[in-house]
């Protein structure tokens, strides 16, 4: 029973290729979706700070009320949305803010509803939880978005999950997608879940948080990627009003609550001139390697945000795991397959990450067009 559960969950295979990477020499990292710089001195200081002193003892379940007071106010300064601390949890990453949504909105046997490609976490959280997740396809002919018209209408759905920026395209939802989502869901009784953790990282336009849109949505977001904490395992999630008790009594029971010193330290990752060079450093990178991969390979969607380039490979005659397995053995270049994300016609893809120095950068650039030149002979 156990091995036939276990055997339906995919393997995050980005993580086997990071393992077999850091057994080799001089490997160009384009793998991982995990920002290279620090976080704020700031927050190194703070989390010291917290150790030092002796703040190691459990929080409330929702997380600090200070932490969870400098969250609505972020909301309040970046999107004008006003919330009440009392709607926002602190969780052990975003992982512990979807497996306590999901477990909420599937409560009885209920569906999520995905779109392929999409972060593969999703699907194996729906199947940790023992219901089977519904799939739509998306690509260019949908500018990579799932379409309102994706909610059929005999699927018993809990919930519908949007990621924007979304991993693995890098693609920001537009408005008037993110509204007619939203709109269809709430006329179906569905939840509409936004992933927002690549906010504060977008480069040409203004991401809209969901929140903006609906007061009755749920959004994720977390420390990760803009605020350069991975490692501090640092999420947060805004519920509706009548859900906060459940998630909080969930949480009492599976985690007891975040880290205590990592939610010290996030009370000074506001950093906002911090945040601001963090943007503009991996802006500067995105239009470096978009610049320099557009003549190398097919991209058909131009990276809005987040930290990834999804790119069309078919025309070199390998599937995306054996184009990457040569290109990590003969090059040393490190990049996930699409087969990471999904199905729907994933193999065709690799994405590439841009969580590397520019010098790194350009030698994985001068690495990959020698290593595509020779698949041309």
């Amino acid at each position: 029973m156990i091995n036939k559960f276990i055997d339906r969950i995919s393997p995050f295979i980005v993580m086997d290729i990071l393992a077999k990477a850091r057994t080799m020499p001089d490997v160009i990292h384009m793998e991982v979706g995990e920002p290279d710089l620090p976080p704020s001195e700031k927050v190194t200081a703070a989390y010291i700070r917290a150790v030092r002193d002796g703040k190691s003892h459990y929080t409330p379940a929702k997380g600090l009320m200070e932490l969870r007071e400098k969250i609505a106010g972020h909301y309040h300064r970046k999107y004008g949305v006003t919330l009440s601390p009392e709607r926002i949890i602190v969780t052990p990453g975003t992982s512990g803010a979807f497996m306590v949504i999901f477990a909420i909105v599937t409560d009885g046997g209920r569906r999520l509803l995905l779109s392929d490609p999409s972060y593969p976490c999703y699907k194996n959280f729906a199947l940790f939880l023992k219901t089977e997740p519904l799939f739509a396809g998306i690509g260019p002919d949908t500018q990579y978005e799932m379409v309102p018209d994706a909610l059929v209408p005999k699927a018993d759905i809990g919930a519908v999950v949007v990621s924007s920026p979304a991993n693995p395209v890098g693609n920001l939802y537009r408005p008037e997608t993110m509204e007619g989502l939203i709109a269809r869901a709430a006329a179906r009784g569905c939840f509409f879940v936004a992933d927002e953790i690549y906010h504060g990282l977008v480069y040409d336009r203004r991401e809209q948080s969901a929140l903006e849109f609906s007061d009755d949505v749920i959004v994720v977001n977390g420390f990760s990627k803009s605020f350069c904490m991975p490692g501090y395992r640092l999420g947060w999630m805004v519920l509706p009003d009548n859900m906060v008790r459940t998630a909080e009594i969930i949480i009492q029971n599976i985690f007891i609550a975040a880290s205590t010193p990592a939610q010290y330290a996030a009370l000074e990752a506001f950093d906002d001139a911090y945040l601001t060079s963090v943007r503009e450093t991996f802006r500067e990178r995105r239009d470096f390697l978009y610049g320099e991969l557009k003549g190398l390979v097919t991209i058909d969607a131009v990276p809005d945000g987040a930290f990834y380039i999804w790119a069309d490979i078919s025309r070199f005659g390998k599937d995306s795991m054996e184009f990457c397995r040569e290109l990590l053995e003969k090059k040393s270049v490190a990049v996930t397959p699409g087969i990471d994300f999904g199905s729907n016609r994933t193999g065709n893809y690799v994405r590439f990450a841009y969580t590397q120095d520019m010098a790194r950068l350009r030698e994985g650039v001068a690495r990959i067009r020698e290593f595509l030149d020779s698949l041309k002979q």
